[in-house]
């Protein structure tokens, strides 16, 4: 019966392959609930069945296809099979320790076969290391008589050795924890030998917690932790106190020496200036000792190979090169680190002749055992990598060693003979060291751990059982970068895109990186470098080549990209393979120091890359990317590494991290502002590594999940009609854009609001037509300038009491111009003034007491008013009473009617002025403001001046001497002298002052210029030398700035003709045209003007007087102007028509030779009268008489100007003989 079969199934599960219990276990459970519910069966049971005998033949087929295995007696661990065998065989965990040569990790994996292991599951064997795991696998297959990939294989990245006739599957760490996400519960194994276990790297940590977990759910699953004798009991308490079984590992006793390197035992005087030095010349000295001690103390059996451990690859280069100068000779000098080629690692395990130094870091300590050592020189130090989480930095520093490392390293050379270790520090130094090396969970970033955890439903971190729990520092900082990344959420909870991040087998960085380049279409070239940045650089810097290899490494850098240099060298590489045999392809490579194994490892890394991609249904890009694109993508994963130039010529990162570029990129001599790097490292200095110039746009774009965002300065500006801000955005602590305009009104609305109503509706700083705002802002210009003719600040309401009249009308909505006008709309449809103030609202005080009229917007000035501007601004310039004309108009500002202001201003200055009168007046009058308004009501006339008439009621009221200069205006407020400020015809101020006639007077030039330049278009500039011209008006007017501006046309003298030109009083203008007159008499009449300079009456006698003034065309040329100006100008009226001056030529000429007689006869007596002063004073030389004699020289000089014919009125010359007869007089008078 089938009920009878289902156990006899169950029990032949157990003899499956461990890959397929659950799977079988799963479908007899489904079995038995059909048949629960009698449902039919038999197809699926006959499915089970025929599963479970094939996979009991394949269990069988491995049975019978079991290896032989044998163990070395030389191994100590060969002493210890059957304990070991009998403690996997009861024990689900064992720990195995024993020291460096013991064998375990190439022997417990055949003891495993041997316990029965390996049968229905691969026996997993963990290495830390690629090289390691390599190099084990090979070992045990030989040791089984068998190749590689058969009953023995391995799988590291990209390279899978391992077939289904595989008994033992060795691994990295790393690999394992990947098989993790598809294999839950590690049902592919039997076994997981977890080895080099006290290295505590972040995977072994992961793994020994991960398999903590997995125990009670895989009882038969075996877990074999082997350690050094290192802190071993602690990885059984971790597992319940797990069986230790302790193996020796050192066959041969090693002597520790102690040379500190400040113990010149050698002899060598030469000064140590620095550590560096210091380590060579120990090594150097540690060298001649080991030669020296071979010389007397020969030991046969002892190896003469050196092994020596250094920091770093750097101090391998420097020692290898000064040993290759200054050690002993006939020595091989080899290095051996991580990144060296596999042919270049091999080159340590083949056979040699002579002494061989190798010169290793720490890869040497427990990975690598490098075969015929007898003597180790220990500097007692090594890089530890170290992850900060203040400043996010992948730290190298060089620090010593743990007291175990420094023991794992002197077991290297105790494995075939006796070995000698010498230590360059002291014993003291050695035993004040921390006993172990502190695990790489405890100082190293969590970000992928957490990361794995997440997608693998591990649960919390600070959950998770790791044998040390980090730092919650340090778990937080995980997180930090995964949510920056967007891999996980704030709550911690991985997210799609996380899940995506996981899908990649690369860093989660990276991975972001390549989820970016989807996006932004650049896949083709990121996933190139994606794959690039994973794998170890594919160029190689031999120490002795490398200016050659700088130089080859120049032909495929990009100029601003490291990243983009690995697009350029895929291409070129898969160029020159496609165009050369592979031979010469390799041949390629080598002559441009680019890595074979390395470049077919970032291939393999990129197919691998390129197959997730396709999996995820992505396109690559068919056209090339471009810069922006790519570097976009990168930013992506790598944020936190955005650092901008600084002041001092190197790079200021986010989180305050200062760094350098790295000497090696192609943008090391250019240092572009802003730069993105691969890694951050600190070793001697720290470096941005693989790094490329961006745009701080870029990051603003990619990162503005993690810009942290401040605003400062928000203002409202008018044109905008909102409010705007200055926005400064940070990623990380470094300023990306420090001062950027945005706008407001969603990021404060409640600030953006109050804004709003004081700018706009309380300032009027709003542009807009709508009736209430012109309402309002008119009702408040009103107050305002009433306020400001009455020098009052009661009346109109402050701002904040009109805010908060606004603010009860305005919705919490409103925030800027174009909210309010949709606001406004809608509201203005039901109350049409809902916006409308009305003017009680506005006034804060009574202004019943205000006379409007003592107050008028403007001032007469003959011909019109000019508006008045009232400024109240005490101590200000423009305070008071501001009288704006335009320069043509000044000579029509009354400056008498300009001192008694306004009618509401007249009793404050009567008030002023009386203060202002000296003390000793001023006691006369007081109170003073009695005498002002007793002043004012005797009704002043205001056109005339009120200093002088107040002086003159004050001296008539107290009889006291006031006069008008016993005013000071200068101590009277300025608001009490009117301001004139006269404007060019373009508005600009050409002068201002309350000195109204000194105003008036420094801008005649203007004036004239100005006044001509207004009736340009009415008068002719032509010169006229006859009446050519129409009628002349008396006066001309135009209007302009709401007064008449009067001119007043005349003829003017012009030498050749005459002129027409205006003035701006009668006077000037009559002056003018007698002379315009006059000139153009003469120019009229020629024949009578030729008969008078010949037929002149004066004598010979006067012409030789008239020798100090002129000669005789002078003084005839006087002689005739002054003739016609007897006959045709003087005394008589102007003449405007043509008309008229032809009337008056006629009328002229029968006056003109009587005129001409009077003229000679008086121009005679004036040069008698002349010439007998100027004798008189001459022939005196009296001292007495000096200043007499001085005094009249200057009064002949003023009555007798140059040219004094032409320019001296004929009227004023009539008095000239009497003037002269009574100088004539007060000299003869004068006693010696």
């Amino acid at each position: 019966m089938i009920s009878d079969t289902l156990p006899v199934l169950r029990k032949q599960i157990a003899g499956c392959l461990s890959k397929d219990r659950f799977r079988f276990s799963r479908s007899l459970q489904s079995i038995e609930r059909r048949l629960a519910h009698n449902k039919p069966v038999d197809r699926d049971l006959a499915r089970l069945v025929s599963a479970l005998e094939q996979s009991q033949a394949m269990v069988q087929a491995r049975r019978l296809s079991l290896p032989q295995w044998e163990y070395p007696d030389t191994l100590p661990v060969a002493s210890r099979v059957n304990d070991i065998v009998d403690a996997i065989r009861h024990n689900q965990v064992v720990i195995i320790a024993g020291e460096t040569g013991s064998g375990k990790t190439t022997q417990i994996p055949k003891m495993c076969l041997q316990a029965g292991l390996g049968l229905t599951g691969y026996i997993g064997h963990t290495q830390p290391r690629r090289l390691a795991a390599r190099t084990v696998a090979q070992r045990i297959a030989e040791e089984l008589n068998t190749q590689v990939g058969d009953k023995v294989g391995y799988k590291i990245r990209f390279q899978d050795q391992v077939s289904e006739t595989s008994h033992i599957k060795l691994m990295t760490d790393g690999m394992l924890l990947a098989e993790v996400a598809q294999d839950r519960f590690l049902n592919h194994y039997d076994a997981i030998i977890i080895d080099e276990a006290h290295e505590r790297t972040l995977n072994i940590d992961f793994l020994l917690g991960f398999l903590k977990q997995l125990l009670p759910s895989r009882p038969d699953l075996k877990v074999i932790i082997t350690s050094a004798t290192i802190d071993h009991w602690r990885f059984s308490r971790y597992f319940q106190d797990a069986p230790v079984i302790e193996v020796s590992g050192r066959t041969y006793p090693v002597e520790v020496r102690y040379r500190p390197l400040g113990d010149d035992s050698g002899g060598d005087e030469t000064a140590v200036s620095d550590e560096e030095s210091a380590i060579e010349n120990g090594i150097l000295h540690v060298l001649e000792e080991i030669h020296s001690l071979e010389r007397s103390h020969a030991n046969p059996s002892r190896p003469q190979d050196v092994l020596v451990f250094l920091a770093g690859e750097r101090d391998i280069r420097q020692v290898a090169e000064r040993l290759r100068r200054q050690g002993p000779a006939h020595t091989e000098i080899l290095p051996l680190y991580s990144r060296l080629s596999n042919a270049e690692q091999n080159r340590v395990f083949q056979p040699h002749h002579g002494r061989r130094v190798v010169l290793s870091t720490n890869v040497a300590e427990t990975s690598i055992t490098v075969p015929n050592i007898g003597y180790v020189i220990d500097t007692g130090v090594a890089r530890i990598s170290r992850y900060s989480y203040r400043t996010k930095v992948q730290r190298l520093p060089i620090e010593p060693v743990s007291r175990a490392s420094a023991n794992q390293r002197a077991g290297r050379c105790g494995r075939v003979a006796e070995g000698i270790c010498f230590r360059l520090y002291s014993e003291d130094d050695f035993l004040n060291r921390p006993e172990y090396t502190e695990p790489e969970i405890l100082r190293t970033n969590l970000a992928s751990v957490i990361l794995q955890m997440q997608g693998l439903k591990l649960g919390e971190v600070s959950r998770f059982p790791f044998v040390d729990p980090p730092d919650q520092r340090l778990v937080n900082d995980g997180y930090r970068l995964l949510e920056e990344l967007g891999a996980v959420d704030r709550k911690r909870t991985i997210t799609a895109l996380g899940y995506d991040l996981l899908k990649f087998p690369v860093d989660p960085r990276i991975a972001r990186m390549l989820v970016a380049a989807q996006e932004h279409g650049c896949l083709q070239e990121m996933v190139i470098i994606a794959s690039g940045l994973s794998v170890q650089e594919p160029w190689q810097r031999p120490h002795d080549r490398q200016g050659a290899a700088d130089e080859a490494l120049k032909r495929f850098q990009h100029q601003e990209s490291d990243f983009l240099t690995f697009v350029n060298l895929w291409h070129q590489c898969g160029q020159q393979k496609s165009d050369l045999t592979n031979n010469r392809y390799r041949r390629w490579l080598v002559d441009n120091f680019l890595s074979y194994l390395r470049i077919r490892e970032w291939q393999d890394v990129y197919r691998q890359l390129k197959q997730v991609v396709h999996q995820l249904g992505w396109r690559e890009n068919t056209e090339p990317a471009r810069y922006e694109e790519v570097h976009c993508a990168i930013l992506s994963g790598l944020l936190s590494h955005v650092a901008v130039r600084d002041d001092k010529k190197g790079y200021l990162a986010a989180r305050n991290r200062s760094l350098s570029v790295f000497p090696g990129s192609a943008l090391n001599p250019k240092k572009p502002k802003w730069i993105v790097a691969a890694g951050i490292v600190e070793t001697h200095k720290v470096f941005g590594r693989t790094v490329a110039r961006i745009e701080p746009e870029w990051v603003e774009q990619v990162g503005k999940a993690q810009l942290k965002k401040t605003y400062f300065e928000p203002h409202w500006e008018k044109k905008p009609a909102c409010t705007i801000a200055y926005e400064q955005t940070s990623l990380f602590g470094l300023i990306i854009n420090p001062r950027k305009r945005v706008n407001y009104s969603n990021i404060d609305p409640g600030r953006c609001r109050e804004l709003f109503i004081q700018h706009a509706l309380v300032m009027h700083e709003y542009d807009t037509r709508a009736p209430f705002f012109q309402h309002n802002q008119q009702l408040i210009a009103e107050l305002e300038y009433l306020e400001q003719k009455s020098r009052r600040r009661d009346i109109l309401i402050d701002d904040l009491t009109l805010y908060s009249l606004f603010d009860a009308i305005i919705p919490q909505q409103v925030v800027n111009g174009q909210s309010f006008e949709s606001w406004r709309k809608k509201a203005e449809r039901d109350d049409p003034e809902i916006l409308f103030l009305q003017r009680q609202q506005l006034i804060s005080t009574d202004t019943d007491t205000i006379d409007m009229a003592a107050y008028p917007d403007q001032v007469k000035v003959d011909g019109g008013r000019i508006n008045i501007d009232y400024q109240f601004e005490p101590g200000k310039h423009q305070d008071g009473l501001n009288i704006v004309v335009p320069v043509t108009l000044i000579n029509q500002v009354d400056e008498e009617k300009l001192e008694w202001l306004v009618p509401g201003l007249e009793r404050e200055k009567c008030i002023a002025l009386i203060k202002s009168l000296p003390k000793a007046l001023r006691k006369n009058f007081v109170p003073a403001p009695d005498f002002a308004d007793a002043f004012l009501t005797t009704g002043p006339n205001r056109h005339r001046s009120l200093k002088l008439q107040l002086a003159q009621y004050l001296r008539d009221k107290k009889r006291v001497d006031v006069t008008e200069q016993s005013f000071d205006e200068a101590a009277l407020p300025l608001h009490l002298l009117a301001n004139l400020k006269v404007l060019d015809r373009n508005g600009k101020v050409l002068k201002e002052g309350r000195d109204i006639r000194q105003v008036k007077l420094a801008l005649q030039g203007e004036f004239k210029q100005s006044l001509q330049q207004l009736t340009q278009d009415s008068l002719s500039e032509e010169v006229f030398d006859s009446w050519a011209f129409d009628a002349i008006p008396e006066v001309y007017e135009k209007k302009q700035a709401g007064a008449v501006v009067r001119a007043y046309p005349a003829l003017t003298d012009q030498g050749n003709g005459v002129a027409l030109q205006l003035f701006d009083t009668p006077f000037a203008a009559q002056q003018a045209m007698e002379q315009g007159l006059l000139r153009l008499c003469i120019l009229a009449l020629p024949q009578q003007v030729r008969y008078l300079k010949k037929q002149h009456g004066l004598a010979e006698a006067a012409a030789i007087k008239f020798a100090p003034f002129g000669d005789r065309k002078a003084l005839s040329d006087g002689v005739v102007d002054m003739a016609f100006y007897r006959a045709f100008v003087a005394g008589q009226p102007a003449v405007r028509t043509e008309q008229a001056f032809q009337a008056r030529l006629q009328s002229g000429r029968s006056r003109l030779t009587q005129a001409a007689a009077d003229v000679e006869d008086l121009i005679t007596r004036i040069l008698e009268g002349h010439h007998r002063v100027k004798n008189l004073v001459a022939q005196d030389k009296s001292p007495a008489k000096k200043a007499t004699r001085a005094d009249i020289n200057k009064q002949l000089e003023r009555l007798f100007p140059t040219d004094w014919l032409h320019i001296i009125p004929y009227t004023a010359l009539l008095n000239y003989p009497r003037y002269l007869e009574a100088i004539e007089l007060r000299w003869q008078r004068l006693q010696g």
